[in-house]
């Protein structure tokens, strides 16, 4: 089935009949399906003009920006003002939602501005003019419900972060990225379908939302993105990864990086968010066993944890006991 703006065709017999009907001499010139891209802001104007440019210079011109902002105190809703795009949409929140429920925000804005296709795509990215129409393209080529790039650091720009990626059922259902820190020699350039992507970049269906809802706010940033695709494994919904289309990610150029207080705290609670949402009773239990006397201590032991840290990841396990959950 291909889909182009709000309308679907089974084939090409049929596509070149909805294009008679519409006045159009050839497929090519039905109207683009409009993009919905959303990005969540925070401080972020040390990446945003550079991000805003490589948005507006795409050859898919079918698109609105959808920008959330998180109540940044920088610069960012200065630059955003200043940027006159008749496609961009600026979303100002008067507290920080976290980047799950910033998502969901610009998300339910798209799908009522009539968007077939949401991009959720974070602001700490440069990409070609083609990024869009590729992922766009091959939704309809794989007739899969998601599209993903091949994601590169952007420093060094050849060094792979995620060449697609999967849940792993033996490690408690973790999610891991192909090909991360791996220098790219062409090893990951064949399109297929994976099972887990970071929504630093994945092109979604509206249907997908009607299908799975939209991300659970509770984790507010870190592991919202493995529940949400997780959500969509057990749907049956396809993500295709296309090496063809390329994404340089500035990684956690504004978190802090994963070694940060605050993202050892959330990445660890949301961990134990996501287990107790998803696995048996008896699988948290085994993974609270194997976290709480091997890995912990070995990382005290070695010198990766400091005490202070060893003590922020056990009560960051506490918090996500203590989170409720449907």
């Amino acid at each position: 089935m291909h889909r182009s703006g709000s309308i679907v065709w089974r084939n090409r017999k049929e596509g070149f009949l909805l294009a008679k009907s519409l006045n159009c001499e050839t497929l090519s010139e039905i109207p683009e399906p409009r993009i919905g891209v959303v990005t969540v802001t925070f401080n972020s104007g040390p990446v945003l003009p550079d991000f805003l440019k490589c948005t507006f210079n795409q050859t898919h011109k079918n698109l609105l920006l959808f920008t959330v902002d998180n109540a940044s105190t920088d610069n960012t809703l200065s630059l955003l003002d200043q940027c006159s795009h008749d496609r961009l949409r600026v979303i100002a929140n008067p507290t920080n939602l976290g980047v799950a429920e910033g998502n969901n925000v610009g998300i339910r804005a798209a799908l009522e501005e009539g968007c077939d296709l949401i991009l959720l795509l974070n602001n700490d990215t440069e990409f070609p003019e083609d990024l869009f129409a590729r992922l766009q393209q091959g939704l309809d080529t794989h007739q899969c419900d998601m599209t993903t790039p091949k994601m590169f650091y952007f420093d060094p720009p050849d060094l792979i972060w995620c060449a697609g990626g999967y849940f792993d059922e033996k490690r408690y259902f973790g999610a891991f990225h192909t090909g991360m820190d791996e220098k790219d020699t062409g090893q990951f350039n064949r399109a297929q379908q994976v099972t887990y992507v970071p929504t630093c970049c994945l092109m979604i269906r509206r249907s997908v939302f009607e299908a799975v809802g939209f991300m659970d706010s509770k984790y507010f940033v870190y592991t919202d993105d493995v529940d949400f695709l997780y959500r969509c494994l057990l749907k049956g919904l396809t993500i295709w990864y296309l090496p063809d289309a390329t994404l340089f990610h500035k990684v956690s150029s504004l978190t802090g990086g994963s070694e940060s207080a605050f993202a050892i705290r959330y990445m660890t609670r949301n961990r134990v968010y996501f287990l107790r949402k998803h696995l048996p009773s008896y699988q948290v239990f085994l993974w609270l066993v194997h976290f709480m006397a091997y890995t912990a201590p070995r990382r005290l032991l070695s010198g990766a944890d400091s005490v202070r840290t060893w003590r922020l990841r056990c009560a960051s396990i506490l918090e996500g006991l203590r989170m409720s959950h449907d």
